[in-house]
């Protein structure tokens, strides 16, 4: 049995399943609410007014982790990896809001009406899964109700993992299907990297961060993104810089993996971490490296990762031609390389979020 599926699906019997597991279907359907065009949503695109036993409204991460979970018991496939593409295709969204049209739903994964329905459908908004495939189309019944609906979580969630079980069960397998599916490296990367970090936690509540200073350190920032420098070209100052001792403890920020470690000649010493969120986090200007820090590592809001410096501006080791502080910036993936955007705002949301967290608050 492969450690990493579980249970070994075929796509052939993918299609059936539902109809001979109609026990598992109602339980999937019992937690994992169908969530339609005319329904409310959160903010984050999830649904409003799904509850538990007792009544409480459900947070979006728990109904959406209830979601995955019911389909891996019914597919065979982790949660973590289900999540993890999902994660991605959530990243995207946000990423190209002028492209992306954010999904009514729990899930992000998104198919086209033509793509779902066949491309010679005359109903774009079919719902037979028999017509379905009829005409090429790619719609499946994930929760047994007897339709494919392209805006139920179910049936969406559904239809991914069979794309992704149609190219096997092995861990390569996955990959292949990654690269099947998206037809970009990097997708692949930021899946198997958000893969890791589900698999670390074991959680899709993952939204905490960290100021990248300890509380009650001495230090000074304001807003210098989009500055002129000079050093090295002509550029804009792509950060923020945090004015503290040499010394003084930095963290990440975010829970994520460490993606960069090692000499840039304008950063210096410089660690950079990919966060679930598919945001590179660049700190730049250190002293040195903890030592539990290599690429690959997974870490969360708070890790030391060095200490600031005054590094950069020249060949490896060249130090002091600057004050002591940390270069923070960010980076958000795009599908296709990674844009800068002012850290600012973040650093002052989440200094304040984490006094208030020490004050109890």
């Amino acid at each position: 049995m492969n450690k990493l599926w579980g249970k070994h699906l075929r796509l052939g019997g993918l299609f059936a399943m539902w109809r001979l597991c109609l026990a598992a279907a109602a339980l999937l359907m019992a937690f994992a609410s169908p969530v339609r065009a005319a329904a409310g949503t959160m903010p984050d695109g999830g649904a409003q007014g799904t509850r538990d036993g007792t009544g409480r409204r459900l947070p979006a991460h728990e109904e959406r982790f209830a979601l995955l979970t019911g389909m891996s018991a019914l597919t065979g496939i982790p949660w973590t990896h289900l999540a993890a593409c999902d994660q991605y295709e959530r990243t995207m969204t946000r990423a190209n809001p002028k492209t992306r049209e954010m999904r009514d739903g729990l899930v992000a994964i998104q198919f086209s009406d033509r793509e779902w329905a066949g491309a010679l459908n005359p109903d774009k908004a079919d719902t037979d899964p028999e017509t379905i495939a009829f005409f090429g189309g790619i719609g499946l019944d994930g929760d047994g109700d007897g339709r494919a609906d392209r805006m139920n979580d179910a049936d969406v969630l559904y239809t991914f993992a069979a794309r992704l079980l149609a190219h096997g069960t092995s861990p390569d397998d996955f990959r292949i299907a990654l690269w099947e599916t998206y037809r970009n490296s990097r997708a692949v990367d930021r899946i198997m990297q958000f893969v890791r970090i589900y698999e670390t936690f074991g959680t899709l509540a993952l939204d905490d961060h960290a100021f990248p200073l300890p509380p009650g350190s001495r230090y000074t920032y304001r807003s210098t993104w989009g500055a002129r420098r000079g050093w090295g070209g002509l550029r804009i100052h792509e950060g923020t810089d945090i004015f503290a001792p040499y010394g003084t403890p930095v963290r990440s920020t975010c829970y994520g993996i460490v993606e960069a470690k090692g000499w840039n000649r304008y950063g210096g010493w410089r660690v950079g971490i990919r966060s679930i969120h598919n945001v590179y986090h660049y700190y730049a200007h250190l002293s040195g490296f903890h030592e539990s820090v290599e690429p690959g590592r997974v870490v969360k809001p708070g890790d030391v990762i060095g200490w600031v410096g005054s590094s950069g501006y020249g060949r490896p080791g060249t130090s002091g031609k600057f004050p002591p502080h940390l270069h923070y910036g960010l980076y958000r993936d795009n599908g296709y390389f990674d844009w800068s955007f002012d850290p600012y705002p973040k650093l002052k949301q989440w200094e304040k979020e984490e006094r208030n967290r020490l004050r109890g608050k």
